[in-house]
């Protein structure tokens, strides 16, 4: 386990791998294209969220079937629009289709998961007005939390915070895409975790669930100029918080996002010319 992981969960370490792929229940390589980035990636369970790490661990057994499946859906082993098969979910998890049929319903009350009577369950697909209010939340939520963190003393954060940078910098050189992926969300949950704000932390992470976040750093980072875009503002928010700047690292987190809720939003044609455009504001946030 990363260091940096221990220091910001503080001992709340239980890891959390992705099962394989082609195992009952679960759709085989190659379904969607969003999927195969996250093979062999492991989450650690810190204030309950999902944290992308290395391949590895082996609780995810251990988990509630609740949590199970909802990391099914936020992790993209689920894509947007596929079909969640009742049966063999129960198959998979070795539980009658009584307990997925109610979890299913639990992730339905979340906005993961719609239910067709006599049609079966599926991953939903987020309206572009829902994507649009889940981004303008996270700007609030993440300016404040760097807001937060700044106003702090010394704190192991601002250690794991440097490292991040200086390898999301040497993965944006040598394009890691995978790899960055996993140091985006490190560097804002490190940022979340380091507000000392359980509360924000809570609605942090059920927001990042509902805008399954994942699959959208991997669309974005793909995109000519948004790894070196993205470090940028990294670097910015980071510098703001150093030098205990609250309303300066707000300000530079709260621009990293909209540049980069922008380019997620933009329409396809347009995305190349957007996403350069944003080179000098934002990158994956």
């Amino acid at each position: 386990m990363h260091a940096s992981t221990t220091n910001a969960c503080a001992g709340l370490t239980a890891s959390i791998p992705v099962p394989k792929r082609g195992t009952r229940g679960l759709p085989p390589r190659g379904t969607a294209r969003a999927l195969t980035p996250l093979a062999g990636y492991r989450y650690v369970s810190c204030m309950q969220h999902a944290w992308p790490l290395e391949p590895g661990d082996a609780a995810f057994a251990d988990l509630p079937l609740l949590e199970r499946l909802r990391r099914l859906v936020t992790s993209g082993v689920y894509a947007p629009g596929a079909l969640m098969p009742e049966v063999a979910l129960a198959q998979e998890f070795k539980v009658s289709r009584t307990p997925i049929r109610e979890a299913l319903k639990q992730l339905e009350t979340e906005g993961l998961v719609e239910i067709r009577p006599r049609v079966g369950t599926f991953v939903r697909i987020p309206t572009r007005r829902e994507i649009v209010e889940l981004f303008q939340l996270k700007v609030s939520l993440e300016g404040l939390a760097a807001n937060l963190l700044a106003r702090r003393g010394p704190a192991a954060e601002l250690k794991t915070l440097a490292r991040n940078l200086a390898e999301s910098e040497e993965a944006a050189r040598s394009h890691q895409t995978e790899e960055y992926a996993r140091l985006v969300h490190e560097f804002h949950w490190t940022i979340v975790l380091g507000a000392d704000n359980a509360k924000l932390a809570e609605h942090y992470e059920r927001l990042m669930n509902q805008l399954a976040y994942h699959r959208i750093v991997l669309q974005t980072i793909e995109r000519p100029g948004r790894l070196v875009a993205s470090t940028g503002e990294h670097r910015a928010v980071l510098e703001a918080i150093l030098q205990k700047d609250p309303i300066g690292a707000e300000f530079a987190m709260r621009g990293h996002i909209e540049a980069s809720s922008l380019a997620a939003l933009a329409p396809a044609e347009t995305q190349a010319d957007a996403l350069s455009g944003s080179a000098t504001q934002g990158g994956p946030a």
